[in-house]
């Protein structure tokens, strides 16, 4: 009777193991289904996300835009959050701020600690600029955005587009791009005298997207400049997106904020954000400035 119990036990237990086991085999595709759909439930709600990523030029931080996010936010229904990155020279990448949940346009700066002037220092900061870009897209998993670069910044997203962008373009598109006070031919006030960068912005702008928006705002503290960029070097940047974009269109702002270094804070340049860039189709209070000239 001992044996027979004990065999009795032996077999209920290889049985309750077997159980188990067949459990563990049906429940594991069930497990990773589950897992999947999740992960494409959260690259579906970013892929909604539409950010606005923001170049700063030389000398400047990641902090650049700080005042103008406060007065973005200030004028719109919706409210953005603003997430700031830097790049260091070692490759490391570093955080501050973050992106609510839910914000569908949230504000992404992206610095670097070589944030020196000149061509050859842009040349780097493009190739830094490209390691935050891989990883915003291996984080956030959106499939558009738009662009926003202040002075060289602007130089940056322009040569960004020409070396990088054929590498997420087939799943990632730029929607619109804005450049302020950007110096396309440098401190030149002639396009008779290019600068080697101007020549190679021109010779690559055949890789510049066809469906891009892009306005190119100049500022005026004097008739001809903003105190540092000419205005016919801002001017310059017709011959590298015209008639190579969906639509080009120049515009200035005037008046005592106009200097280049005052521009982001220029109320006037918060409205052309908030009307041209942003997807929001709401009105800003104040009428932006008027486009001087828009064309293929």
């Amino acid at each position: 009777m001992r044996r027979l119990s004990k065999r009795v036990t032996r077999r209920s237990r290889r049985v309750l193991l077997g159980l188990v086991a067949l459990i563990a085999i049906l429940a594991l595709p069930a497990y990773f289904w589950m897992k999947d759909a999740n992960a494409n439930l959260a690259a579906q709600r970013n892929s909604r996300m539409s950010p606005v990523i923001m170049i700063p030029g030389s000398s400047a931080t990641m902090n650049r835009f700080n005042q103008l996010v406060d007065l973005l936010n200030k004028q719109t229904d919706k409210k953005h959050s603003l997430l700031r990155l830097e790049v260091e020279n070692n490759g490391k990448i570093k955080s501050s701020g973050w992106i609510n949940r839910g914000d569908q346009e949230p504000i992404i700066v992206v610095g670097f600690e070589n944030n020196r002037d000149g061509y050859q220092n842009i040349k780097k900061q493009v190739k830094m600029f490209n390691a935050a870009f891989e990883l915003l897209d291996d984080k956030y998993n959106f499939n558009n955005f738009k662009a926003f670069g202040h002075s060289n910044g602007g130089l940056i997203w322009t040569l960004w587009l020409e070396k990088y962008y054929h590498r997420y373009d087939d799943r990632i598109t730029i929607k619109r791009l804005m450049t302020l006070g950007t110096p396309y031919n440098f401190a030149e006030t002639s396009i008779n005298q290019p600068t080697q960068m101007f020549n190679d912005l021109v010779k690559g702008r055949r890789k510049i997207p066809k469906s891009l928006d892009v306005y190119s705002v100049a500022g005026t503290e004097s008739y001809d400049s903003d105190g540092l960029v000419p205005e016919q070097s801002v001017e310059a940047g017709k011959y590298i997106y015209q008639k190579q974009v969906n639509h080009y269109t120049t515009m200035t702002v005037t008046g005592s904020k106009a200097q280049h270094s005052s521009l982001p804070q220029n109320k006037q340049i918060v409205n052309l954000i908030s009307h041209y860039l942003l997807d929001s189709d709401r009105e800003p209070k104040p009428d932006p400035a008027s486009p001087e000239n828009s064309g293929n």
